[in-house]
């Protein structure tokens, strides 16, 4: 077995697992896709540590694969089925969109920062996963010439609420990310039922917050 592969094994073995995820298709898909192929070359030794990796690697904003554990109980949370079509919301270098590509029936991939979203193409091209279309957009407009969508996943914190996604979701879709609305930040899931939206809280957590999705700072007097 090579250093990346064991790496690999160790991160579901001492992440995943261990933050009570059990769901067999994502664990298979997060042994199954090379975390390192998404990590510019000088950051591949990090690739599976229990972090917030930094990807931006001189984009234009700072941009991270989120950490292990949070993004695979967010995807065992949002209960994608092979026949779902999901919406990946800043998806950096495409790490995300990857896992979830070997889980779902077609992805959509959204990167405000073009010449990441570029990487992102050529990674998933890379491990052949032709069923991601890869788009540049900015964070809070998701991808409307796709949806409605039964699962959209966010790679990453929001701190408002983002109706304009909650639109982009089919009846009885789900919508999984970090919430920073409130403080702890939660991730949560948001179900579209009856031409409304529910939210529930699923667990404490920290992540960075996706670009266009920031609280606009209040104006003092």
């Amino acid at each position: 077995m090579s250093g990346f592969s064991t790496a690999r094994q160790n991160m579901v073995d001492c992440q995943v697992r261990p933050s009570d995820v059990t769901d067999v298709p994502i664990i298979d898909a997060m042994l199954d896709v090379p975390r390192e192929a998404f990590v510019p070359q000088n950051q591949r030794a990090l690739a599976y540590l229990d972090l917030d990796l930094d990807v931006s690697d001189g984009a234009s904003v700072k941009r991270f694969l989120i950490k292990p554990a949070v993004l695979a109980r967010m995807l065992q949370a949002a209960e994608i089925k092979a026949t779902d079509t999901v919406l990946v919301v800043g998806s950096a270098t495409g790490y995300a969109a990857a896992v979830v590509a070997k889980i779902a029936g077609q992805v959509t991939a959204t990167e405000s920062d073009s010449s990441l979203a570029a990487k992102a193409g050529t990674a998933l091209a890379g491990l052949g996963l032709g069923a991601v279309t890869v788009r540049v957009a900015a964070a809070a407009d998701g991808d409307q010439a796709a949806a409605p969508y039964d699962v959209i996943v966010l790679n990453g914190a929001t701190e408002i609420i983002p109706e304009g996604l909650f639109r982009q979701l089919k009846p009885g879709g789900r919508l999984v990310g970090v919430f920073a609305t409130t403080l702890p930040p939660r991730a949560t899931i948001v179900t579209h039922s009856h031409d409304d939206f529910g939210h529930r809280a699923l667990f404490d957590a920290v992540a960075p917050v996706l670009p266009g999705l920031e609280r606009i700072p209040a104006f003092v007097f």
